[in-house]
């Protein structure tokens, strides 16, 4: 199916009123029931370029879907990306407010810093370790704009991956430093212990999910750009929060990030 630019354009505007009212909607493919990933990758495109015309730059890349069991359960076979922009970043020392988000959900993730720039189609994860000034520590907010956190995998394509706010940790590491794939991984919600997980749980490795996401970048003639902030995925399952709420990430050898909701 290829849309019609008026089709783009309301779709667009649909989602977009959407995170801008702090308002749940229907999922696209109830009204275009024949949306395909590329058509949602498009959309996605032309959602992010909207924003960056008002005044949001550009902070990098996420992926999602990166655990096989996630993969399994939405009955697919690869992960997703979406773009982070300066205006989701949001700090360990400012309470996140509740009225600002629909029903958020935080998962923890290594975020990599991009040393250089990286673009091709058959780009490793050697490559990128090589690319990576540091790994940090991060917590990512997701919250589609769905009714209920329902969707197909081109809505949540097409909602850019449910993208909402990131924090990113103080302590920053060379990934040389750091066996990555055995990052051990505690997330707590006001104080128990809510869910555990490890960089493997990354598609093997996090490094290998930045690799897949800039091979994907590629396809589009795109890529990751120096200064780039890259959320890899996450080690564990999404913990909901609300007001009242605090939830820290703590990782071995990267230390902890956090953050509390108003």
């Amino acid at each position: 199916m290829r849309l019609t630019k008026g089709a783009d354009m309301e779709i667009v505007d649909y989602l977009l009123s959407a995170e801008k009212e702090v308002r749940e909607v229907t999922k696209v493919t109830d009204r275009y029931p024949d949306l395909t990933m590329e058509d949602a990758y498009e959309l996605q495109q032309q959602l992010i370029d909207r924003k960056i015309k008002e005044g949001a730059k550009r902070a990098g890349v996420k992926l999602g879907l990166t655990s096989k069991a996630k993969q399994d359960m939405m009955g697919v076979h690869e992960a997703i990306y979406g773009y982070l922009l300066n205006d989701m970043l949001a700090f360990e020392w400012e309470p996140m407010e509740s009225k600002q988000l629909i029903h958020p959900k935080a998962e923890p993730e290594i975020a990599f810093l991009m040393a250089e720039d990286l673009q091709g189609t058959d780009v490793t994860a050697e490559d990128v370790l090589k690319a990576v000034k540091y790994v940090a520590p991060a917590l990512e907010i997701i919250d589609s704009r769905y009714l209920n956190f329902k969707f197909t995998l081109p809505d949540v394509v097409a909602d850019n991956c449910s993208s909402a706010r990131f924090v990113v940790g103080s302590k920053w590491v060379k990934p040389e430093e750091l066996d990555l794939a055995n990052v051990g991984m505690v997330m707590s919600k006001n104080g128990e212990v809510a869910t555990v997980g490890a960089g493997a749980a990354v598609l093997g490795h996090p490094a290998a999910a930045v690799a897949w996401a800039v091979n994907k970048l590629g396809q589009r003639n795109e890529g990751l750009k120096k200064g780039d902030i890259v959320l890899s995925g996450a080690l564990s399952e999404a913990v909901a929060f609300e007001a009242g709420d605090s939830i820290v990430a703590q990782f071995d050898g990267l230390g902890s990030v956090s953050f509390s909701c108003k």
